[in-house]
């Protein structure tokens, strides 16, 4: 009754929890279940999700096709967004995806504990775009969407 969303990520889980809950009160109880959850290999994922999630990023836009010089671009865009960002924000319980590339706004997708963050705009715009815009001058802006 206390859990308000999760998110499972490759190798986290991020749990958001209903304002009137203390994490004290709720932490242990929450970790023996995952833990017993995984232990007895219940099913994670239903068959279909990769299916399904493929679908709601067809949906989002996420599936964007690029040439030539922007293809170039966000191929770049996105190494860096992988080696350099998604490992930070990953360790803080929260997930970022490049969606798309146009005209020099790069727009990410913030899941997980991200989402919810209030420092979450203060790193994109002082960390994440100030690192784009150095390492790939194209790059004006850099704004997000909550997934």
């Amino acid at each position: 009754p206390y859990v308000k969303g999760v998110y499972i990520c490759n190798n986290f889980v991020t749990i958001s929890k209903e304002f009137n809950y203390s994490w004290d009160d709720i932490m242990l109880p929450l970790k023996q279940f995952i833990k017993e959850y995984v232990e007895a290999e219940k099913v994670i994922l239903t068959e279909g999700f990769t299916e399904a999630m493929a679908k709601i990023e067809e949906e989002r836009g996420v599936a964007y096709e690029y040439t030539g010089e922007q293809a170039e671009l966000v191929k770049k865009i996105k190494e860096l967004i992988d080696t350099y960002v998604k490992p930070a924000v990953e360790m803080d319980g929260g997930n970022i995806e490049f969606k798309s590339f146009d005209q020099g706004i790069v727009t990410v997708i913030l899941q997980g504990s991200c989402s919810g963050c209030p420092s979450s705009s203060v790193t994109l715009k002082a960390g994440i775009e100030g690192m784009l815009k150095r390492m790939v001058p194209e790059v004006k802006e850099v704004v997000a969407e909550m997934g």
